[in-house]
């Protein structure tokens, strides 16, 4: 009979789980340990970020201010060249049309004595059309209160049938573009005679009361039987 060898039914020794378990412990721990470090990093990084978005933000800011002033002066400028141009034009116009109101006062004077007639009138008429639309514009009319701004006054005189100093005669009219006087009217006035405001005053109270007695009389009554409350009884 064949002798058994001792010791082949028996299980050869396995290593237990243990290590392997042990060894998972360990490597979470370590996983478990590394996470914390990534938010530091993050943070770190999103407030670099920040830093960058607000120096961009700040200088955009300044920029668009730039931009808007740079605007506001070139508005500002070509509002100043616009009226500088306007303002040239006005003057060149208003000297051009000054050389030329001793041409249109000899047109009024000949159209007054009559001789404004045949291509003369054409001519003269062509002329002051042009100079209206130009804007001249001529002004100062007899009846009309004398006015120091738009008038001068050439002659004097006093008029009992004037109540203000008044232009009584035009003399060389006056001519203006737009609200620009470029010469005044030239005239004759008259002011109210001294005492006449007066007499009048006087003469009004008389045609009153020659009113009243005329009224009295028409009435039956006599200024007497007014004062004394009315006719004495019987």
């Amino acid at each position: 009979m064949t002798e058994e060898t001792p010791g082949f039914d028996e299980k050869p020794d396995v290593p237990s789980g243990n290590g392997s378990e042990d060894a998972e412990p360990q490597a979470a721990g370590s996983s478990a340990q590394e996470e914390p470090a990534a938010p530091a990093g993050d943070a770190a990084q999103t407030a670099g970020l920040t830093a960058q978005l607000d120096q961009a933000r700040t200088a955009l800011n300044e920029r668009t201010a730039d931009l808007q002033r740079l605007q506001a002066e070139f508005q500002n400028y070509r509002r100043r060249v616009e009226r500088d141009r306007i303002a040239v034009r006005e003057i060149a116009v208003a000297n051009l049309l000054t050389e030329l109101l001793p041409v249109l006062d000899d047109i009024g004077r000949a159209r007054d004595h009559g001789e404004l007639v045949g291509g003369f009138k054409s001519v003269a008429e062509s002329l002051e059309t042009v100079a209206a639309k130009m804007g001249l514009q001529q002004f100062g009319k007899e009846g009309e209160p004398f006015d120091p701004t738009i008038h001068e006054a050439l002659m004097h005189s006093y008029a009992p049938d004037v109540t203000e100093t008044t232009c009584v005669g035009i003399l060389q009219p006056g001519y203006k573009i737009g609200d620009r006087i470029i010469r005044p009217a030239r005239v004759a006035v008259a002011e109210p005679q001294p005492g006449a405001q007066t007499v009048q005053s006087e003469e009004a109270g008389a045609e009153d009361a020659k009113s009243e007695d005329a009224q009295a009389a028409a009435t039956g009554e006599s200024a007497d039987d007014k004062e004394s409350g009315g006719p004495d009884e019987g």
